[in-house]
């Protein structure tokens, strides 16, 4: 009996605290974003909610890999910006994203970078195996996309079995970054984006593009969403000119 009326008791808060929240209009809308998007974000989510007053966004960061996953097992989340297109495509085949909805809106580079005052000189990618380092470190190309186009262009060159040797593989392109800034490791693979906003790192070569799939991030609205109005007014928003001014700032490609 105490269990029944503890029960009814918990659902009329919950109820009460639904209906408040329709009431005043206001929008809570998560957002699952991979992590080479954090700074980016958090500038962007003020611009936002500056021209959606009832809406206020909630960012949870990680690698694309492991929030589509999170995603497919039901997670609660409104929209996924992704850092390639793979992850995006798994969704889709589930049925789990508003196809309608998905949009690419910008795109990436990848670089090989050094921690700062070391002697490092690299003039071509094929020179990755013979730099004077016992560890380089690149996100998991299972899970990461930018260590998935790391692997991608190592192989088009026919160098990936030699250079892996001396990997250290990391959970997002944020880890990877932190781990060379740090010095944990000196030399790492990352988005031109990671270069452009820290100032603990030098870049020594720019990757070519032709080596690896297209660095292309596509967002979609959840099908689940109960604010799929205000989710894709979102997705819309960040193909205005001052959201992708702001993905300039940062070193993406629009």
């Amino acid at each position: 009996m105490r269990r029944i009326i503890a029960f009814m008791i918990i659902s009329i808060l919950f109820l009460t605290g639904c209906t408040s929240q329709e009431d005043s209009g206001e929008t809570v809308l998560l957002v699952a974003a991979a992590s080479s998007l954090s700074d980016t974000l958090s500038e962007l989510k003020q611009e936002f909610e500056s021209e959606h007053p009832d809406t206020t966004l909630e960012l949870n960061y990680g690698a694309s890999g492991k929030l589509s996953q999170q995603i497919s097992q039901g997670a609660p989340v409104d929209v996924f910006l992704s850092a390639d297109q793979e992850w995006m495509d798994q969704l889709a085949d589930e049925d789990v994203i508003a196809a309608d909805t998905r949009t690419d809106f910008i795109q990436n580079r990848l670089v090989v970078i050094s921690t700062q005052n070391t002697s490092f000189s690299i003039n071509e990618l094929d020179d990755l195996p013979t730099l004077n380092t016992d560890q380089i470190t690149i996100g998991d190309p299972e899970s990461v996309p930018a260590g998935k186009y790391a692997e991608q262009a190592l192989r088009n060159l026919n160098i990936w079995e030699e250079a892996k040797e001396k990997f250290v593989y990391t959970g997002s392109a944020q880890q990877t970054l932190t781990y060379v800034e740090s010095g944990n490791t000196e030399v790492g693979i990352v988005y031109a984006s990671d270069l452009e906003r820290s100032g603990l790192v030098s870049e020594l070569l720019t990757i070519d593009d032709n080596l690896h799939d297209p660095i292309e991030y596509p967002a979609a609205v959840i099908k689940s969403s109960q604010a799929t109005e205000k989710a894709n007014a979102f997705i819309q928003f960040l193909q205005t000119d001052d959201a992708q001014a702001i993905f300039e700032k940062y070193g993406f490609s629009t």
